[in-house]
Parts: C-alpha cells; structure tokens; sequence
C-alpha cells in the first residue's frame, strides 16, 4: 500500500465511521500505523535540508516528492551545469 492508498482509506473511514465495523476499524488503523512506523527521515546538512525546502516550495510540491523525482529521474552530479 502506498501512503495515498493508505491516507484515501483513512479519509473514507472517517466518512463514514458509523457504518465500519470494529474488525474493519482495526485493519486500516493498524495499516496507517505500519506505514507511519516505516517512514524514515534522511538526515541531510542543514544548507542541504533548505535547497530542497527552497526548491520543493518553488515546484509548489512536498520535499519528499522533489526527492522521489530527483531519484527517479537518475540525476547525476555530473549533470550540473559546470559554469566557469
């Protein structure tokens, strides 16, 4: 499951919440629970840390999505623009 997957369940759940069982309550929160537990944060340079933020807000999208483009995209250093 991914985390849209798992938030869009938990959206739907809250909507309607009278009519879930108690089994059904339980799976999604236990579901939304592993997947909180297996979010690990990168620890980067503070200056790093801004760049992305920097970046992320300009692209008006999340850092970790900036990061997941970045790693999808196979971008390399050697890439970069070496002005002189």
């Amino acid at each position: 499951m991914t985390r849209l997957s798992v938030a869009e369940e938990l959206e739907s759940a809250a909507d309607r919440i009278a009519d879930m069982s108690r089994a059904d309550l339980q799976i999604i929160l236990r579901r939304a629970a592993l997947m909180l537990r297996n979010i690990a944060g990168v620890p980067l340079e503070p200056a790093t840390e801004d760049a992305l933020n920097s970046i992320a807000a300009e692209m008006e999208i999340g850092k970790s999505d900036l990061i997941r483009i970045v790693c999808a995209s196979g971008w390399k250093p050697t890439r970069i623009c070496q002005c002189v």
